[in-house]
């Protein structure tokens, strides 16, 4: 089902003036330009800053993939969903937002209360809405995908690890810029403009602008009167940065603003795919086999009362905005430098889209009602680090944190359908209108960190982290049933209060080794934590405010954690042609948080809930290995081994005491997955290349939980493949790029919600087109 979650908070704004932030987040769309300034060393290896300090990456004693912006142009990679493909034991797919699950590990709750489990960042800025984080990849250094708790250098939500978008800076040597475009079926149109200046020798700006339209997916079925569901998203977005250099560091300051339109309605009945999804304790039977996507990919629900769905058709819209800025200061003091980050954000969603209401019978699966989305939301991120300099034997950082994300929604559903007699609610009837205006909803996080490395000899260093946050979570709201209009103000309008404030303390820590077996491998071990704050559900606890119900183990749900024991190894062989990553680990995960959508607000209506299950045990093997066979000829194979089950888990133990899911998989956590690819580049008598790719991945089957129903949906294995031709001329002066992705055209599902109102979301059918680009 699709999510229309409790959102709202009264807010105070406060406008600071921070030095804020220009998240590549701004849903920045274009196809890959040509001008990427990933930094590599002598061998190819890319340059990373996972552990906040300048490493390669082949170094860098963390599970993580690094992604160059070339990699991501020849990969045909232009979004964060495109990730999956490239990582090892990583899934982002679209829920209400981008859902990231690593490992595993994942967070369903995409509700302005809710948090994911791992980080999302654009140039180090934790971005905290997960629907303002699916941006299209343009003008993109690198990405880094750290796998594995990072609770010491990153902080709260990252038990599974993080994402961090890293953008281009301006370059001072030289007046440059590229335009890029692309197109492909489903009218997917991207365009992107970049131009880089340098004003002085020390100062230089960057400005790069894109376009991002693509249709819908989703048909609308006969009964829907024509409804237009189309273009999915029509966005435009620009990105400007300065770059000041002085004797002793630099300043970065990045602006950004985003608008995000189309119609955001991306739900399927899941009736579609799966029969049996409203029977209590029985796992729903997927039965997509043998149907077309064209059948798929129907949306076509018939009201109960047989009338059309009047009202849809002008209420579908998205009409969104996000912006902000950001600076990146470093000085060099010495023997240690300072480093400061700090970010601005705000943003403004204003969306329409659709919700099912009404009962099952034989011939519908109830009603498609309207509904309205206002939300406004600000978040402010301060970070002061100091870190030392020089290559003695003690390396160290400590440093200061604060983030304050602050929020105000409204979320009304119009025109629903009554459960009980199979009609419509008309205006002036109890029930016409159903919303969650929360007008307060806040969320505050400050910490302190450090973590220092030793060398007692060169080849062998250890290292130590410790964090300490203090987080407080808080919100004054209501869920109501009204008769006319969103005012609910008629006798007997219906208003239950959802109203809680917490406070969450904790310290997390890291120690490990990393070993120099020789110049070329790196021997590495851990043992580090996670933490993800806990929160509220929908209501009140009893006697704090009147017409409150709950008691406070149902309104508030703990914090999780998860502790990793890893042990891995990074080697180079064969003079440097064949490069090899691999590594063993085991989670201990308490407490995980698990979400859902059902009857749960007043009067069994639909809402989000969440509990915390009793623990979970994850472990995996992930290797990764690439082999340059010659000039022209590179090969890349991963294979990796994922076992994440609950631990003693009882899902319902009030109605079904005897009923315990220890063993169960996790969500989204395939037992094989094996990834493998092959390009070879013909070079050409002017100078330039033909660069001809192809890439597949394999995955065993996954679960989605239905907790609604004590259930789980099966999504069972498949076979994904991509390929690309490039063209490149000489000097990299032009390219030409026809690319094709999914072509099995198998659709996969990533979301899906049980019962009588049951919808699921899907991954995008086959993509194909071109693309193309110049620079000067």
């Amino acid at each position: 089902m699709e999510e229309f979650v409790c959102f709202g908070e009264e807010y105070t704004m406060l406008k600071k003036s921070v030095l804020g932030g220009a998240s590549l987040l701004a849903v920045l769309a274009a196809a890959p330009a040509l001008a990427q300034e990933s930094r590599v060393d002598a061998n190819g290896d890319i340059i990373v800053t996972a552990t906040r300090f300048e490493t390669l990456a082949s170094k860098t004693p963390i599970a993580l993939t690094a992604v160059s912006g070339d990699a991501l142009r020849t990969a045909g990679i232009t979004n964060p969903t495109n990730l999956g493909d490239q990582v090892p034991s990583v899934m982002i797919n679209r829920n209400n937002g981008l859902q990231i699950t690593i490992r595993g590990v994942t967070s369903a709750d995409g509700t302005e209360k809710g948090d994911p489990s791992a980080a999302f960042m654009g140039d180090g800025v934790y971005i905290a809405r997960q629907q303002a984080q699916e941006v299209s990849f343009y003008d993109i250094s690198r990405v880094e995908v750290l796998r594995g708790p990072q609770g010491t250098l990153y902080g709260r939500n990252t038990t599974a690890g993080a994402v961090n978008v890293i953008t281009n800076r301006p370059d001072l040597t030289k007046l440059s810029g590229s335009v890029d475009a692309a197109y492909g079926n489903y009218n997917n149109t991207q365009m992107t403009a970049v131009l880089n200046a340098p004003v002085r020798d020390n100062l230089g700006v960057r400005l790069a602008v894109n376009w991002d339209h693509r249709d819908s997916f989703l048909r609308a079925g006969n009964n829907l009167n024509g409804l237009n569901l189309s273009p999915f998203k029509d966005n435009l977005s620009a990105r400007f940065t300065t770059l000041l250099k002085f004797d002793h560091g630099d300043l970065v300051l990045r602006a950004d603003y985003a608008q995000m339109k189309g119609i955001s309605s991306n739900a399927l009945p899941t009736s579609n795919f799966y029969s049996g999804y409203t029977t209590t304790t029985v796992n729903p039977v997927y039965t997509a086999d043998g149907k077309s996507n064209a059948q798929l990919l129907t949306l076509n629900a018939p009201t109960a009362d047989g009338l059309p769905n009047i009202g849809l058709a002008n209420g579908l819209h998205r009409n969104n905005a996000t912006y902000g800025g950001m600076a990146e200061f470093k000085y060099d003091l010495g023997p240690v430098t300072l480093n400061y980050v700090g970010s601005y954000r705000e943003f403004r969603r204003n969306e329409g889209n659709y919700s099912y209401y009404g009962p099952v019978n034989a011939t519908n699966i109830g009603g498609l009602a309207p509904n309205m989305f206002n939300g406004w939301y600000w978040q402010n991120s301060q970070e002061l680090r100091l870190s030392t300099n020089g290559d003695g034997p003690v390396r160290a950082q400590a440093g200061l944190y604060y983030f304050k994300e602050r929020a105000d929604i409204q979320l009304f559903i119009y025109n629903r359908t009554n459960g009980a007699t199979g009609l419509r609610f008309q205006p002036g009837q109890l029930g016409y209108v159903f919303g969650f205006p929360q007008h307060y909803v806040m969320s505050d996080s400050k910490a302190a960190f450090g973590q220092l490395t030793y060398n007692p000899m060169p080849q062998l260093r250890f290292t130590a982290g410790a964090r300490y946050t203090a987080d407080q979570k808080a919100r004054n709201g209501a869920t109501v049933t009204c008769a006319v209009d969103t005012n609910c103000a008629t006798a007997g309008d219906v208003q239950t209060p959802n109203r809680a404030n917490r406070q969450y303390k904790k310290a997390t820590w890291k120690v490990g080794f990393d070993y120099d077996v020789n110049p070329a491998t790196l021997l590495f071990g851990t043992v580090s934590t996670g933490y993800k704050a806990g929160g509220f559900n929908d209501g009140c606890e009893v006697g704090t405010y009147t017409g409150c119900t709950l008691s406070a183990s149902t309104l508030y749900y703990q914090p999780e954690t998860l502790t990793a024991f890893e042990m891995g190894v990074k080697t180079r062989l064969m003079e440097n042609r064949l490069r090899l990553n691999a590594s063993i680990f085991h989670y201990n995960y308490n407490n995980l948080q698990l979400t859902q959508v059902g009857p749960f607000c007043a009067g069994g209506t639909q809402c989000t809930q969440t509990t915390n299950a009793a623990s979970a045990k994850v472990d995996g093997i992930e290797t990764e290995a690439t082999f340059m066979a010659s000039k022209a000829d590179k090969l890349d194979l991963s294979v990796n081994y994922l076992n994440a089950r609950y631990g003693e888990f009882y899902p319902n133990a009030a109605a079904y005491p005897t009923l315990n899911w220890k063993g169960v998989k996790l969500d989204r956590s395939p037992s094989l997955t094996i990834m493998g690819g092959y390009s070879h580049t013909f070079a050409l008598n002017n100078g330039g290349e033909v660069v001809a790719a192809v890439r597949s991945k394999y995955s065993s089957s996954y679960t989605l939980m239905a907790l609604s129903i004590i259930g789980r949906f099966a999504q069972p294995s498949y076979t994904q493949t991509e390929a690309t031709l490039t063209y490149t001329a000489p000097e990299k002066k032009y390219f030409v790029q026809a690319y094709v992705k999914n072509l099995e055209n198998k659709l996969l599902v990533t979301a899906a919600g049980a019962g009588v109102n049951g919808t699921l979301q899907v991954s995008d059918p086959r993509m194909y087109g071109v693309r193309a680009g110049i620079k000067f």
